[in-house]
């Protein structure tokens, strides 16, 4: 009678001590290195050989004998506004990046309304976090969580704001000085600034570096007129302001690309052409802006490593270390939307 074929045990599951055995280094450069606190205190070249021979050997970290060591859920919730946002959703991608390098997860909470204050995501589940990170935009989600003690984590938001652990903010002003020497440079000196409707720190933010950067030349007007951000109120709003007496504006500044393309269909539907008669500007570089024609002059963010930089700001406040310092640049991309103002003549 023959036995039955014995089943092969699997192998043993590799131990930080094979990576460091591999990768001829110590556990603790090892832990240092899989840990992401390596910076400053090994080298990008040893570095580099622990991450191979750990990929080499498929070693896994314990994630769960991790955390209970450290009493961590390595879980990050991250706020935003509203899913629908081609921003937010890049943001999204940044910080869920950075997170699995650390195994660390991300939920994510759009706010059930769309764009503006959102509920408190997690009144009975705290202690499943490890910290917060969210946008200015959603800052009705936080009131409940700010007392939760948690690390809250902001993104692009009022610096004088207290009761954060670290933010992470764009050039934004920045941005719209960009915007307005390019079109004062092209020789536009009375403007409409289609503003978000959105109280929000960035929106704000860019209303005052806006009228700051024209009142600054002689000779320039600028009115501003609110709008929701969807097309069909940034196009009503437009009709509207190019309706108004006076002058007909020259050049639209825009707070988004949304807002900009709304403009644009305005323009079209008004009988003017953009830009020989109305340059129209944007805000965010979205896939929105090269899908319009024509393309839009507009301000490119840097949305991803918003998200990435976010994470690591939670994970530096995690590890009692300090948030990396300074705002994102932010660089305006000129496109066909924009040239030189027509001529004055008789309004049409």
């Amino acid at each position: 009678m023959t036995s039955a074929p014995q089943s092969r045990p699997a192998p043993p599951r590799p131990t930080s001590r094979d990576v460091a055995r591999a990768a001829g280094v110590s556990q603790a450069t090892v832990s240092l290195v899989l840990g992401g606190k390596w910076r400053g205190r090994v080298s990008e070249a040893t570095a580099e050989r622990v991450r191979h021979a750990a990929r080499g050997l498929g070693y896994q970290p314990n994630l769960a004998a991790r955390s209970l060591r450290l009493g961590r859920t390595r879980t990050a919730l991250l706020v935003v506004p509203a899913l629908t946002s081609e921003f937010f959703a890049r943001v999204y991608t940044g910080a869920a990046s950075v997170a699995a390098e650390h195994g660390f997860g991300v939920v994510l909470y759009p706010s059930p309304e769309g764009i503006g204050p959102a509920r408190d995501p997690f009144a009975s589940a705290r202690a499943s976090l490890d910290g917060v990170i969210a946008s200015s935009m959603a800052a009705g989600a936080l009131d409940a969580l700010r007392g939760a003690g948690l690390p809250l984590i902001m993104l692009d938001s009022d610096p004088e704001d207290t009761g954060v652990a670290a933010r992470v903010n764009l050039d934004i002003a920045d941005g719209m000085r960009q915007i307005a020497d390019h079109l004062l440079a092209l020789g536009h000196r009375r403007f409409v600034h289609l503003a978000s409707a959105i109280d929000s720190w960035t929106f704000a933010a860019r209303a005052r570096a806006l009228h700051d950067a024209l009142k600054a030349v002689p000779g320039t007007s600028v009115r501003t007129v609110a709008a929701t951000l969807d097309v069909p109120a940034g196009r009503e709003a437009t009709e509207r302001a190019l309706a108004a007496p006076g002058p007909r504006p020259t050049a639209l500044v825009c707070d988004d690309d949304i807002l900009a393309a709304g403009a644009c269909k305005a323009a079209r539907r008004l009988g003017l052409r953009v830009p020989d008669d109305l340059s129209v500007t944007g805000f965010d570089d979205l896939a929105l802006a090269t899908a319009v024609e024509p393309e839009l002059t507009t301000v490119q963010l840097p949305a991803e490593q918003v998200g990435e930089r976010g994470m690591a700001a939670l994970l530096a406040v995690l590890d009692g270390r300090p948030a990396e310092p300074g705002s994102l640049p932010v660089r305006l991309v000129a496109r066909g939307s924009s040239a030189p103002p027509p001529a004055d003549g008789p309004r049409t």
